[in-house]
């Protein structure tokens, strides 16, 4: 693995060095290579899929894996989403003169080479590469075992264009071992990987961040909570609660608790259920709730569960204050919202609710690079250090200090 990882970090300073128009070009002809090798990938992906179901995976960790022309499209796109944004490499965030003449510049460059472990999703493969590529950096990429098939086939078509571009394929790499060892490893190797992103399940990142000698960024799973506020509009708090939850249930931004005030239980919650039950999604209620309508007991286990699957938990509070304590004791710091007309509620929630993105009035599915306009995003930081919510191209990057004297000496 040393060898794979040095030549990694040697290809990271001829990226670092690429200028905004070649990165461009390069990213343009892998997405129209990802169109071109459809056919191959799904073909992959079809092995993948099988191994999957023989694994038992749930029905959203299989929808999560699978790869289909329309979503090769939308891999293609975010290629080419990122590929139009401007380069932060070089970009002078500020720039100031001091008394004695010294010109200092504060200017952004590439993190060097970033390790990404993940699960499931190829997706991932193709927008960590593009991203790590468009900031000037290099990526070794570590998958799960259940895609494994889909994501050499994708880092193939990506290497190959690498390479006909006349640029080492080491710039985008698949981490050679995809056991548990592997990973650590990997982690452990602070002289080559400067920065490790992990997106995935609870033990992962535990795991990670325990073992890591190289500094991490975690993408900690994403327990999203809804709180429809007793000045909310019940239509639109239902239909948004719908989408949050069922548009796609196997995803990080997919709310997993509804928390709706005693003051409109009655009138919220026999629609919800209707709305809900239609959509074939299992709720689970607290005590309050279960006077309400029938449906089954929440745990105390049910409030710290990310399903990712078609279940809701629903707890009746009896205040702003009482669901925000709940989102702050519960919730994982990724995507809450509050759906109310009431303006001084909507900014006291936003402001108070300390995760990475604080909604009024719309889905917590919205928490995502590309619809945040960023092209795609490595994952969803919940770090606060150092950076957080989708990361962008922006924030696989640090900075330097450029110091330009004309003989001054410090005395």
């Amino acid at each position: 693995m040393k060898e794979v990882l040095k030549k990694v970090k040697e290809s990271s300073r001829v990226v670092a060095t690429l200028n905004g128009d070649i990165k461009r070009k390069v990213l343009n002809e892998m997405a129209q290579a990802l169109i071109d090798n459809s056919n191959t990938i799904i073909e992959e992906n079809k092995k993948d899929l099988e191994y999957a179901k023989n694994a038992n995976l749930s029905s959203a960790l299989i929808d999560r894996l699978l790869l289909n022309e329309k979503r090769i499209e939308s891999m293609a796109k975010a290629l080419n989403d990122i590929a139009s944004l401007k380069d932060p490499v070089g970009r002078v965030i500020e720039g100031w003169v001091l008394d004695n003449g010294l010109k200092i510049e504060k200017v952004k460059i590439p993190i060097g080479v970033i390790g990404i472990i993940y699960e499931s999703r190829p997706n991932v493969t193709s927008d960590a590469a593009g991203l790590c590529f468009m900031s000037g950096n290099a990526c070794i990429l570590k998958g799960g075992k259940e895609a494994m098939n889909s994501n050499i086939s994708i880092i193939n078509v990506l290497q190959d264009i690498l390479e006909k571009n006349n640029l080492p394929k080491e710039i985008i790499s698949l981490l050679p071992d995809y056991s548990r060892e592997g990973v650590y490893k990997l982690i452990q190797e602070d002289k080559y990987v400067d920065l490790i992103i992990p997106r995935g399940g609870e033990k992962l990142i535990k795991f990670v961040s325990e073992n890591s000698k190289v500094p991490v960024v975690k993408h900690d799973k994403g327990l999203c909570h809804i709180y429809i506020h007793s000045d909310a509009d019940i239509n639109e708090a239902i239909n948004i609660s719908v989408n949050a939850k069922v548009q796609r249930p196997g995803v990080c931004n997919a709310v997993e608790t509804l928390l709706v005030d005693e003051n409109i239980k009655n009138e919220v919650l026999p629609k919800l259920k209707e709305a809900m039950e239609k959509e074939g999604v299992e709720l689970r209620g607290c005590e309050k709730t279960l006077e309400v309508i029938d449906i089954n007991k929440a745990t105390e286990e049910d409030w710290n569960t990310e399903y990712l699957d078609k279940i809701l938990s629903i707890k009746v509070v009896s205040s702003l204050d009482e669901a925000i304590d709940h989102i702050q004791k519960y919730g994982s710091g990724h995507s809450d919202a509050i759906i109310t007309e009431n303006y001084t509620a909507s900014e006291e929630f936003l402001n108070r609710v300390d995760s990475a993105c604080v909604y009024v009035n719309a889905s917590t599915r919205f928490t995502d690079g590309g619809e945040f306009g960023f092209g795609a995003e490595v994952g969803i930081s919940t770090n606060k250090l150092h950076a957080r919510g989708p990361m962008g191209i922006d924030d696989l990057t640090t900075y330097k200090y450029k110091i330009y004297g004309q003989g001054q000496i410090r005395k």
